[in-house]
């Protein structure tokens, strides 16, 4: 049985062509699933939302630029009326694809590119927050901690969860270290225990310089690719479960 962390929803990325999905989920509140941009089709969002009905775990649109070579993972230079109709019907498709499931779309989260990018640039934030503000004001935008993205959508009024992650290092300034650098992620299962303890009973980040950040946020996030996720998962379940 799923343990609550408090105070987070612990969230992963899913339907990105893995082969873990079925048993991360049963271990997730919430997963966010490729709607077509750096990966995903309707197979494999419709074998995302099965799984996640089986397990009661929430489901949100995971939108990307369009970028299927590099996993959605590098800056692309798109004009803005053009980006905001690829995220737009990336979100649409996945939303489609929901109601013939008989399901409801839960939130949106950028992935990858897009997300670290939206989270420091005012134009690229505001494209997210419109497209959710007007088209689909009833769900959550997670967005990251003490960003400029989470300054923008809280005073556009929309409902948030503020995300950290479970297996990502952070710089001082609260982006996240590049994947390209030594422990940018993290796989450890105890040192990821370490990193999300800061998290949960001071409200802190340690960064890779050793300094501490305050935070505050409401959902968790795992990488579903990283090869330790599931032992992860079960281990942050295990440390803070109650």
């Amino acid at each position: 049985m799923k343990k609550n962390i408090f105070p987070f929803d612990i969230n992963c990325d899913l339907g990105e062509g893995m082969d873990n999905d079925g048993e991360l989920m049963p271990l997730l509140d919430s997963a966010n699933i490729a709607c077509g941009g750096h990966t995903g089709d309707e197979k494999s969002i419709i074998d995302a939302l099965q799984l996640a009905k089986k397990f009661g775990v929430k489901v949100g649109a995971h939108p990307s630029f369009p970028d299927r070579e590099n996993f959605g993972r590098k800056f692309m230079e798109i004009e803005h009326k053009l980006l905001h109709t690829i995220i737009l019907k990336q979100i649409q498709f996945f939303e489609k694809i929901c109601q013939h499931q008989e399901m409801s779309m839960n939130h949106i989260k950028a992935h990858g590119a897009l997300y670290n990018f939206a989270a420091k640039n005012d134009l690229t934030a505001f494209i997210l927050i419109h497209l959710v503000e007007e088209y689909f004001p009833d769900t959550i935008f997670y967005c990251p901690a003490e960003s400029l993205m989470a300054a923008m959508a809280i005073e556009s009024g929309i409902k948030i969860k503020r995300e950290v992650f479970a297996d990502r290092s952070y710089n001082d300034d609260l982006t996240l270290v590049d994947r390209s650098k030594p422990k940018a992620l993290l796989t450890d299962p105890q040192e990821v225990i370490e990193h999300v303890g800061w998290m949960v009973h001071e409200q802190k980040i340690k960064t890779v310089t050793g300094n501490f950040i305050p935070i505050e946020a409401e959902t968790i996030c795992v990488h579903g690719d990283n090869p330790a996720a599931l032992e992860i998962l079960k281990c942050i379940r295990a440390h803070f479960g109650q």
